[in-house]
């Protein structure tokens, strides 16, 4: 499931250096940076060197993989609009487990947890949209994106927490994890599929403030000496 969460990854990043007319090499190239650069990101803040994103023979190989696929065969990929969204959500879901994980594994705190967590998740996406000169997906996708990743992170604090203090045991811990993945998929594609989006900021007609005007009704007086 890790390496087609890599896979799936890398080929949503190549299909968008495809739309802006890039060679193989940066297809390739961005490919890699969407498919592990969060891993990338979360090893370099928390130490753990070199990144796996560099020392993981097997997922660099998967992410240059993706690139490729997605070079020649990206009209047919393009095609594939649900298949891509689930696979994108199960990447978020596995992406925000295994980075929590691993900072908690590290002895982290669980709030640095949790944005190891969304740093691992989110951080691909981050990197490519800004080589790209994009507005970041984490930002200009209105349905859920970035809340089912806090989501699974923090359920995944909650999980581990329970296991060290021995309320679970390793299975029924790595069977939680599973769900919490499976969480962070039914909320990514159903606020796809039912177009649920978060509320924005909240609109006023009028505003009232006061205090305002009458401090800036009272005269300006100026220091002796000065205008």
């Amino acid at each position: 499931i890790e390496y087609l969460a890599v896979f799936f990854c890398g080929i949503m990043g190549g299909l968008s250096a495809i739309k802006r007319g890039y060679d193989l090499f940066s297809i390739v190239l961005v490919a890699w940076l969407t498919a592990l650069g969060g891993g990338i990101l979360r090893d370099v803040l928390l130490g753990d060197l070199p990144p796996v994103g560099i020392s993981d023979r097997g997922f660099v190989l998967t992410a240059l993989a993706a690139g490729l696929v997605a070079a020649f065969a990206h009209p047919e990929v393009e095609r594939m609009y649900w298949t891509m969204i689930v696979v994108d959500a199960l990447a978020l879901g596995l992406f925000a487990v295994n980075g929590t994980a691993k900072s908690l594994s590290m002895h982290g705190s669980g709030t640095t947890a949790v944005f190891m967590g969304m740093f691992t998740a989110l951080g691909g996406g981050l990197i490519r949209d800004t080589l790209l000169n994009e507005v970041p997906m984490v930002i200009r996708n209105r349905h859920w994106y970035a809340v089912p990743t806090a989501v699974g992170c923090v359920l995944t604090v909650v999980v581990f927490r329970a296991t060290q203090r021995g309320y679970i045991g390793l299975h029924a811990e790595m069977a939680l994890d599973v769900g919490i993945v499976a969480l962070v998929v039914v909320m990514r594609v159903l606020s796809v599929a039912f177009n649920i989006t978060l509320p924005g900021a909240v609109e006023r007609d009028r505003f009232d403030f006061h205090e305002q005007g009458r401090y800036l009704t009272r005269p300006v007086i100026h220091p002796r000496g000065h205008r």
